[in-house]
């Protein structure tokens, strides 16, 4: 199983980003799906999640309204549109997959099997 995050980039505050993950060696309409984030010299924190039908989706409090969480089953691609970013969205950003079928959206990063290298966001002031 790979995940290969895209779609990273240096912006501005207030600007938009949409984030790409591409999965292969799984159908992502049988599992979860999360995003993480991780800022230098900081743990690896929950972003947003969806499960594995796609229709339950969940965020941390300080994305939710700006970031939505989406997927394309046909090019088994999740998303992460991003916007009115702010200075404390910079970070690394990284998708995972739960390995077990039929599987509820987590926050927790033990939940997830599978990982993506990271893209990074920058979002300056």
């Amino acid at each position: 199983v790979q995940l290969l995050e895209s779609g990273g980039g240096l912006v501005q505050a207030g600007d938009s980003l949409r984030l790409s993950c591409a999965v292969s060696g799984r159908t992502i309409s049988y599992y979860a799906v999360g995003w993480f984030r991780q800022a230098p010299g900081e743990e690896r924190l929950f972003v947003s999640a969806m499960n594995w039908n796609g229709r339950a989706t969940y965020y941390r409090d300080s994305v939710r309204g700006r970031f939505t969480i989406s997927r394309d089953i046909a090019n088994n691609t999740v998303f992460l549109q991003m916007n009115n970013l702010k200075p404390e969205d910079t970070a690394i950003y990284y998708c995972a997959l739960v390995s077990r079928r039929f599987s509820n959206f987590d926050t927790k990063t033990d939940t997830y099997d599978f990982w993506g290298q990271g893209t990074p966001v920058t979002v300056s002031s």
